[in-house]
């Protein structure tokens, strides 16, 4: 089953500036899905449309199969079923406190203080930020108001998730921590969908990725499809996978190094080396 299903969604700034022509995207129940494309592609304005924070100029945004409406009541129902995180976590933490910021929306829910208490703690534990309830998310480093952002939405149990840009500003630890946690929620049972530059980790956790560029999506398909479409990627303003430009490198100097999809992860190019390897050995 489809979670979110996108058809030939069009958006128009009030300027008349078009931000998306014809967008057509989804995501299976259960599945990581990357969205990858350069700063000003659409990323953002059509993660937007997946709650209807921002309704669609045409074209139709689904939700586990339910056509999307945009009264202030499916709008909320559609909320609790669909949580966005956004790119910079100030733009979403506002509480004096972090116990507050994460405890928002569950109360907006109309659940007990007990349920409410609940999630806050069990979601604060689950993202590692267990024992912050009193700070101020202000003093929180990056990566920590990254977590607290992602507390916040896990603590009104969503089906899906949607994270623009979750490792954007971090070091590596920390883009992989974030990374980690995102690959431990799937694995119960969430579907993730995230907007990221970072290609290197997207063969590693994506199900599935789709290419945006001025606003419409120009390749989509398992990481190894779309990743063996090289032009495509630098047409994009993106780049391949740093092992996947290493294997290409090494092809141009010798075509019997592999003979199909390159390598993304250091795992399938190690496997391709000793193959080649082995493979020299027997020519002698």
């Amino acid at each position: 089953m489809n979670m979110i299903e996108a058809k030939e969604i069009t958006y128009k700034y009030p300027d008349g500036t078009k931000a998306l022509h014809g967008v057509n995207f989804n995501v299976e129940k259960g599945k990581i899905v990357a969205l990858l494309g350069p700063n000003g592609a659409g990323k953002s304005t059509l993660f937007l449309h997946f709650n209807g924070i921002i309704e669609p100029s045409s074209g139709q945004i689904n939700i586990a199969n339910e056509p999307l409406k945009y009264s202030k009541s499916a709008l909320h129902k559609a909320r609790q079923k669909v949580g966005i995180v956004f790119q910079n976590p100030d733009d979403q933490l506002f509480a004096p406190t972090v116990r507050e910021d994460v405890a928002f929306g569950p109360m907006n829910m109309g659940l007990s203080g007990k349920e409410v208490d609940d999630r806050v703690s069990n979601s604060l534990e689950k993202v590692g930020m267990g024992g912050f309830e009193d700070k101020a998310p202000h003093h929180l480093s990056g990566g920590q108001k990254k977590r607290v952002a992602i507390a916040g939405i896990l603590a009104m149990e969503p089906q899906i998730m949607v994270l623009d840009e979750p490792t954007s500003g971090l070091d590596p630890k920390g883009a992989s921590q974030i990374l980690k946690l995102l690959y431990d929620l799937n694995k119960e049972g969430m579907t993730i969908i995230i907007s990221t530059h970072d290609v290197d980790m997207v063969p590693i956790y994506a199900d599935k990725i789709y290419i945006i560029s001025s606003g419409e999506i120009i390749k989509e398909g398992k990481p190894h499809i779309v990743f063996g479409d090289v032009k495509t990627i630098r047409n994009a303003n993106l780049r391949l996978p740093r092992i996947a430009h290493l294997m290409e490198i090494l092809k141009k100097e010798d075509k019997l190094l592999f003979s199909e999809e390159y390598p993304l992860t250091i795992g399938e190019a190690r496997r391709s080396l000793l193959e080649y390897i082995d493979g020299v050995k027997e020519d002698k």
